[in-house]
């Protein structure tokens, strides 16, 4: 194992927890470790597995926090965006049934510097083993910019954690997402909503998310904003499958259902608790101030060529589409092809790519965890991110599973919870379990369980 050896001896059979209990380590079992003895306090009165808590800031004033059971097996989850919701949520609560901690930080200081946020799990880890003890295993944990950042620690940060189960995390990295993200707003501002921002967000965000929605809304209601809609949505290879605005999710459309694949496209692009349009608005406008400069160009962008690669059955309907709009698909596609383009700054660029590029040289085990109807983690992503590990000679350290839902990070908890046991078993044996959709499927004891076998297609933006 990379990670140090696991420091405390457990060899004393009973110890005494923080609330006084004896914690008996039975023959054969995983040791229970003491805790609470080192600066935690009890919380969370009414779980029954009495866990003690810590909190405090780290050095560039991120808050952490971490909830531990009586009876802790030496297993760590750390986590970006657990300080604050994460030691009430269920998936923290069937983890302390199974005697493991859980913890992390907060995005409040950090943002979308990256780099930051992935050193900072680094940092409160050890804030917790000064607490606690050095744990036996330490997996790095996080869903959407924590998925992102919990790749990010396995990369940086091996010798720290023993493994990371990224969830719905921008995968393909921090620079080529964003390049992927900027060709669905340049496409559908040529095309559908002139004049409204794609790089330069004004301080107004609301305003301008507004203005989007409002735009797309109006583009929606014609033939031929829903085929420059669907157009788009292929480029950009958005999910063909969203939520409505009241947060139900329709019935994934079927592949050769035009109409109803362009208005999956919408809900990802305008619709749901969390539109694809507005998170390009406020987090384009967050990354540019964080870096300096605009980190995202489409120079040398040839778009007809990333409708060719596109999802089929999308790429099917945006021609159907045309065609009964009565629009001829090659006007707009030579449109965008002599549309000026948008430079980066080389700067930015350089900073950004800090934030991090992913490289795919693992030395940990990796379980990432996706659903294929994520509009703002597009499933994509996931595709380059195996490739890049493949490449390096590091596949066998790596195991991607998939649910079937729609929006954003929409797991459950047994989901959630079945891809960290997933983690444990790995740790444990030496060797990974099965990962199929089934296996992944009966490890969550719950029969509406949505893992399924699920192949990526092409990132488009490497």
């Amino acid at each position: 194992m990379i990670r140090r050896a696991a420091i405390v001896s457990l060899a004393i059979a009973v110890t005494t927890t923080a609330a006084g209990l004896p914690a008996i380590a039975e023959s054969g079992a995983t040791p229970a470790v003491a805790v609470g003895a080192r600066g935690g306090t009890p919380c969370l009165p009414d779980s029954p597995s009495r866990p003690t808590c810590i909190s405090g800031t780290l050095k560039d004033g991120t808050p952490y926090e971490f909830v531990v059971p009586a009876r802790w097996n030496g297993t760590v989850v750390v986590a970006l965006d657990f300080a604050g919701p994460g030691r009430t949520e269920q998936l923290t609560a069937r983890l302390l049934a199974d005697g493991v901690a859980r913890g992390g930080t907060s995005r409040a200081i950090t943002g979308w510097n990256i780099r930051a946020a992935i050193d900072n799990q680094a940092e409160a880890l050890a804030r917790f083993e000064q607490a606690y003890g050095k744990a036996r295993r330490a997996i790095a944990s996080g869903t959407s910019m924590g998925g992102f950042v919990s790749a990010g620690v396995a990369q940086v940060h091996p010798g720290k954690f023993d493994a990371a189960v990224p969830m719905c995390g921008g995968l393909s990295g921090s620079v080529a997402q964003w390049n992927q993200k900027l060709d669905t707003v340049f496409v559908l501002e040529r095309l559908v909503a002139p004049g409204l921002p794609v790089i330069d967000i004004p301080e107004d965000v609301e305003s301008a998310r507004q203005a989007w929605i409002d735009a797309l809304a109006a583009a929606q209601r014609t033939p031929e904003g829903r085929a420059r809609i669907a157009l788009a949505a292929a480029i950009g290879q958005l999910p063909a499958w969203g939520r409505n605005p009241d947060g139900i999710t329709p019935p994934p459309p079927a592949p050769g259902d035009a109409a109803g694949l362009e208005q999956g496209a919408y809900l990802a692009l305008a619709g749901g608790p969390l539109p694809y349009v507005g998170q390009a608005m406020s987090s384009r406008r967050q990354i540019m101030q964080v870096v300096g400069g605009n980190p995202s160009w489409n120079t040398g962008v040839d778009y007809a060529k990333q409708l060719r690669e596109a999802d089929p059955a999308l790429r099917r309907a945006v021609g159907k589409l045309y065609e009964q709009a009565g629009l001829k698909l090659t006007d707009d596609l030579k449109t965008l092809a002599k549309a000026p383009r948008i430079a980066a700054d080389p700067d930015a660029v350089d900073r950004f790519a800090r934030g991090i590029v992913l490289d795919g040289k693992l030395r940990i085990p990796v379980l990432t965890l996706s659903n294929i109807g994520d509009q703002i983690s597009t499933v994509a992503q996931q595709q380059v991110y195996e490739e890049k590990a493949r490449r390096a000679g590091s596949a066998s350290l790596l195991r991607q599973t998939y649910t079937r839902s729609a929006g954003h990070c929409d797991f459950t908890p047994a989901e959630q919870h079945a891809a960290l046991t997933t983690m444990f078993d790995r740790l444990r044996t030496g060797r990974w379990p099965a990962t199929s959709a089934p296996a992944m499927n009966a490890r969550t004891a719950d029969p509406a369980a949505r893992y399924i076998p699920f192949t990526p297609p092409r990132f488009n933006r490497p």
